[in-house]
């Protein structure tokens, strides 16, 4: 499955002045890790954001957004936008700095190396 290479492009540059981001291809798209834990990425043609599951439900009410549901369920606190809800770049900057917040307080996956 490809992803949106423009749209990869489109948050490299978003996200160029950030030290920590690293790219991994996964789940059929890319994911940008930022401090070791995911953070946003690229489904299809879709922008996926992991966002405080506090504002899940507030965010799926804005254009283009609805849940992340690539496991056939629901996934709170992860969100895909399609092209309508990040035209703009004020939305496309409203979606990556919710992400970008987040990642401040949300728990890495990372596995901690026993010492």
């Amino acid at each position: 499955m490809a992803y949106d290479e423009k749209l990869a492009d489109r948050i490299r540059h978003r996200l160029a002045g950030l030290k920590n981001i690293e790219e991994k291809k996964m789940m059929g798209g890319l994911t940008f890790m930022y401090n070791d834990k995911m953070c946003v990425g690229i489904i299809k043609n879709d922008l996926m954001c992991r966002i405080d599951p506090e504002f899940h439900e507030q965010a799926i009410t804005k254009k283009g957004c609805r849940t992340m549901d690539f496991t056939a369920r629901p996934m709170i606190g992860y969100v895909l936008i399609d092209e309508t809800g990040m035209k703009s770049k004020a939305d496309f900057d409203y979606w990556i700095e919710l992400a970008l917040d987040y990642n401040k307080k949300a728990k890495s996956s990372k596995k901690k190396k026993a010492k």
